[in-house]
């Protein structure tokens, strides 16, 4: 597609994934993807792949992680937002799933959290105002 805007790299050590891992998520079809704002003023993309023993042997995990990293590698130049980590886990329907409904799956993903982060943040619960006892 085109070149982004901003520079996309990938996700290697340990720490990377458990942060993104605490930042919100969206489950789609044979993907659940994991959008963490790292709010570090770089523009940098992060990108991650995992899949987990239940989608099946070595063999079946990296299908399902080759055919995520190329969905990626065409939607996030497009949707991805900078300063960004993502994670993208394979379901256990991702090795198999019909490349157009995994693309559509990944995508619908992208805006969900995308559109998820563009709504204010809600406003911190206050704390109980302090009674006024008569007599006191």
């Amino acid at each position: 597609m085109t070149d982004p805007s901003f520079p996309i790299e990938r996700m290697k050590t340990r720490p990377q994934f458990l942060a993104a891992a605490k930042a919100p998520s969206c489950a789609r079809g044979a993907v659940v993807l994991q959008a963490r704002d790292r709010a570090d003023d770089s523009p940098v993309v992060r990108v991650g792949f995992t899949a987990t023993k239940k989608v099946g042997g070595s063999v079946i995990r990296n299908r399902a992680k080759r055919r995520m990293r190329e969905a990626a590698r065409m939607l996030i130049p497009v949707l991805a937002r900078p300063g960004y980590d993502y994670v993208f886990i394979a379901r256990g329907g991702a090795p198999t799933r019909p490349w157009d409904r995994l693309l559509d799956d990944v995508k619908s993903a992208l805006l969900s959290l995308a559109a998820d982060s563009d709504t204010p943040a809600r406003a911190p619960a206050r704390a109980p105002s302090p009674t006024v006892r008569a007599g006191a």
